[in-house]
């Protein structure tokens, strides 16, 4: 069985990009929290129960109650999963090979990429909110200024990706990820692809990773 997969990187690195085309080509499971979290509250479980009231009261889920969601949704020993953006952190990081991988092999990619390219990608990034698609008024721009190719709407420059928001969250992403990169480059785990290269490349680099 090919190894569990942990995707690191910074907001607009790539992972979710490299995430489809994994799942596409080698039957991943896509592993995000967030719709993790989503999806239990709908089912109505004990565990969707607890998160919903942790959520309702303006709180966030702790660790543990993570952990638990991620044992409830992924069957380890029989599947293959990526982890994209879990974890955060060293203790997250640790918790995650005792409570859930428990031994299984895995390995932890790092999309290592200049940040001020970063900051740049995203404060250009324009979205299409029906269609889905995503374009960048530098490196993709639309064919039309302001108007999705395929639908023909709008484009959105969300909130979240002005430059001062966007520099926030790469510092934020620095203070917790060099202690992650550490752990499981101790454990030979870690392996980096250069993400400022073309989507083909990087996908190619990774194949190889996994397949070797």
């Amino acid at each position: 069985m090919r190894p569990q997969l942990i995707l690191i990187g910074a907001p607009g690195s790539g992972k979710g990009t490299q995430a489809k085309k994994l799942i596409s080509e080698f039957g991943y499971n896509h592993v995000s929290t967030g719709d993790l979290l989503r999806a239990e509250i709908q089912k109505g479980s004990d565990l969707g129960e607890r998160v919903k009231s942790i959520l309702d009261a303006g709180n966030l889920v702790d660790d543990q109650t993570v952990l638990d969601l991620l044992n409830a949704n992924c069957d380890i020993a029989n599947s293959t999963y990526i982890f994209d953006g879990y974890p955060r952190n060293l203790e997250q990081s640790r918790a995650l090979d005792s409570e859930v991988l428990k031994g299984a092999s895995s390995k932890a990619i790092y999309f290592d990429v200049d940040l001020e390219i970063l900051v740049e990608r995203i404060v250009n990034r324009r979205v299409a909110m029906k269609s889905g698609e995503i374009y960048n008024l530098i490196t993709r721009p639309p064919k039309t200024p302001g108007k999705c190719d395929v639908s023909g709407e709008d484009l959105v420059h969300r909130k979240d990706d002005t430059e001062e928001t966007v520099r926030n969250r790469m510092n934020v992403f620095i203070e917790n990820v060099e202690p992650v990169l550490a752990y499981y480059e101790q454990s030979g785990r870690l392996y980096r692809v250069k993400a400022s290269e073309s989507s083909t490349e990087v996908f190619e680099k990774i194949k190889n990773l996994i397949t070797k």
